[in-house]
């Protein structure tokens, strides 16, 4: 049981400009269908994808396998400099996916802003005193808390469950790639999965088009296993200055 409980968030970005980010160096729009052809209407580049979806059912069974394999194999093929925290606070992932988003894609802070100190607080340690760290940051929790009290729906109390749940993609090169210091241009790229509740960052395959290839993610390794088409994602560009 979690020791901290906080809001269940919506889909609310607001809560990552309360935190130091600039609305000047990105924003997130709603990615409001799967399909390739309407994935173009989303403005590039895509940094980072947050997505909201349904727990239980043959998707946990699906990630519990899964969660046995990263613990044997030790996530060998996932960038060790990606940023990945786990998650102890009881309805924060919404939180947690907004964080792992804004700290693998290089959008801009303001400086000293609380976002960028807890970056620099959490870069030398393990993910789960990382957790605790967001557990003891008191302007976390209250921006999380005025994100969850703007939403368009009542929050609920607190010490009430969701049966909802946020992870976040981002794009990353492989370990083997960042090992080597291969030229940018040709670094392999690969999607990352990135969730607190997992046993540590999952590798989704290469990646060539961070959106494009989550949502294709999403169509065969996700819908499939979810009884409630609850489903929803927000995608986190960059503006073109």
């Amino acid at each position: 049981m979690p020791s901290q409980r906080w809001i269940p968030l919506e889909s609310n970005p607001e809560w990552a400009y309360r935190v130091g980010v600039l609305e000047s160096s990105a924003e997130f729009v709603d990615v409001y269908s799967l399909d390739e052809e309407m994935l173009k209407f989303v403005p590039e580049p895509v940094l980072a994808v947050v997505m909201l979806f349904p727990v239980g059912g043959t998707l946990e069974e699906v990630r519990k396998t899964e969660d046995a394999q990263l613990a044997e194999e030790s996530a060998a093929k996932v960038d060790p400099t990606i940023f990945w925290m786990r998650q102890t606070i009881g309805n924060a992932c919404g939180t947690i996916g907004l964080i792992h988003a804004l700290a693998n894609c290089g959008v801009a802070f303001e400086p000293d802003c609380l976002f960028q100190r807890f970056l620099d607080r959490c870069k030398d340690l393990s993910p789960l005193e990382r957790a605790k760290a967001l557990e003891t940051t008191d302007l976390f929790a209250s921006a999380h808390a005025e994100a969850a009290a703007g939403g368009q729906t009542i929050a609920p109390d607190a010490s009430e469950d969701t049966n909802l749940h946020f992870t976040c993609f981002v794009r990353a090169p492989s370990a083997a790639e960042r090992a080597s210091r291969v030229v940018a241009d040709e670094i392999e790229m690969r999607l990352v999965e990135l969730d607190g509740r997992r046993a540590g960052p999952v590798d989704r395959g290469v990646c060539n088009n961070l959106l494009q290839d989550t949502a294709r993610h999403i169509q065969e390794n996700v819908i499939p296993h979810v009884k409630s088409m609850n489903l929803s994602l927000v995608a986190l560009v960059g503006k073109r200055l």
